[in-house]
């Protein structure tokens, strides 16, 4: 039975992570959970699966989570904020951690579960694209497993299982297009949150919905994929896949192709990273590709999904850009969802803070160069935020 600590236990991830302990008690026991600020799942969830430690990132919650839980024996230990996620990331005999808090508040608390020797199911991509830097010395130095469980990271990673040493040519990352992807450009100015929260194969979060609508998802996937597999950005492609079957590919150097399929499920690939190297029997439903249909590809509407070169730029820069990049990104979307700037805003928002940091950019930054970066680049993504509002009350 694997011991396992899951961040992020509310979120979309969470439950998914939760779904697959509660089917398979044989295979994984609870040992932390960490959450930000929805108490009733939390608290249940806490009843369900008895962790030993639970934390709660919002420290105001902390009484009502106390509250909720006060008729149990024995008691959990309860903590609360960031350094409370960090303890149940670090806490204890789990062997595995499931990272899916959202953005770069997952860095640190990563950090300090590789210095505790714990395995990483990595299901937060910010992670390593702001923290690359440091995140995968520290991997080498504990000797620690670093596995992807989001979908087309995952999907590299089992079709590289068994390939020899240098026979990777390229990677295809898929992209469902997002809410957008049949919607003229032209249309885009009107775009309302409501609109581009209605993603056409995935339940996901808020703030990964809109990053699926401006394709910045596949973009940090991009830089990722870089860190993860260590393949250079002029052999990484995104191709869009409407149907969300095939969930990435590789091409070897004899041309050959394999992919990964299966149906939109995110319990998959957090499965795989869980139980890897073995293969655990599901009683999910299996693909039926005669149900599934036509699998159908078309290149990347550059015009339309700008935010794509705006990963693929910062990720050839380096250093700390990809962690402006992410930062920006981050307030950006914020921003949107409170309809403070409009759907189009975020890439210009996006580039603007990108193009402030070029002449700073850390070649080799340390942890506190990437969160002195990260700091700035979402204060300087406010301040841009109030131009772009004033020139648009003058339009």
């Amino acid at each position: 039975m694997k011991a396992i600590t899951l961040l992020g236990s509310t979120g979309s991830i969470g439950t998914q992570t939760l779904d697959i302990v509660q089917s398979h008690p044989d295979q994984f026991r609870l040992v932390g959970l960490a959450a930000g600020r929805n108490v009733k799942l939390l608290a249940q969830q806490v009843r369900q699966f008895r962790p030993d430690i639970v934390a709660i990132c919002q420290a105001d919650y902390l009484p009502e989570l106390k509250a909720a839980i006060a008729d149990l024996e024995p008691q959990p230990i309860l903590l609360a904020g960031d350094e409370g996620v960090v303890e149940v990331a670090r806490y204890g005999d789990a062997e595995a951690v499931v990272t899916g808090i959202v953005g770069c508040a997952g860095l640190l608390p990563t950090l300090a579960a590789i210095e505790a020797g714990k395995d990483i199911a990595l299901a937060n991509k910010e992670t390593l694209i702001a923290g690359g830097p440091v995140v995968l010395p520290l991997i080498k130095k504990h000797g620690v497993r670093l596995l992807p469980a989001d979908s087309e990271h995952s999907a590299i990673f089992q079709c590289l299982q068994g390939v020899p040493e240098g026979s990777l040519r390229r990677i295809v990352l898929t992209a469902s297009g997002g809410a957008f992807r049949d919607w003229p450009t032209e249309k885009l100015a009107d775009v309302k949150v409501a609109d581009a929260l209605k993603h056409p194969n995935w339940s996901m979060g808020r703030k990964i919905t809109v990053d699926s609508a401006t394709l910045m998802n596949k973009g940090l996937e991009v830089i990722e994929a870089h860190y993860l597999f260590g393949v250079d950005y002029n052999r990484i492609d995104i191709v869009i896949h409407p149907q969300s079957i095939i969930h990435s590919l590789i091409e070897l150097q004899d041309t050959s192709m394999l992919a990964q399929l299966g149906w939109p499920d995110m319990r998959l690939p957090l499965l795989y990273a869980l139980s890897w190297p073995e293969r655990i029997c599901t009683d999910w439903e299996p693909l039926d590709l005669v149900k599934a249909g036509d699998l159908t590809f078309r290149a990347p509407d550059r015009q339309k999904y700008p935010c794509m070169d705006l990963a693929y730029a910062a990720g050839r820069a380096g250093g700390s850009m990809p962690a402006v990049l992410n930062a920006a990104n981050e307030q950006a979307v914020a921003l949107f969802l409170d309809e403070k700037i409009r759907f189009l805003d975020i890439p210009h928002l996006i580039e603007q803070v990108c193009d402030r940091h070029h002449a700073n950019n850390h070649s080799d930054p340390a942890l506190a160069d990437i969160l002195e970066a990260d700091r700035w680049a979402r204060s300087e993504a406010q301040s841009c935020s109030q131009s772009l509002a004033q020139t648009a009350s003058i339009r």
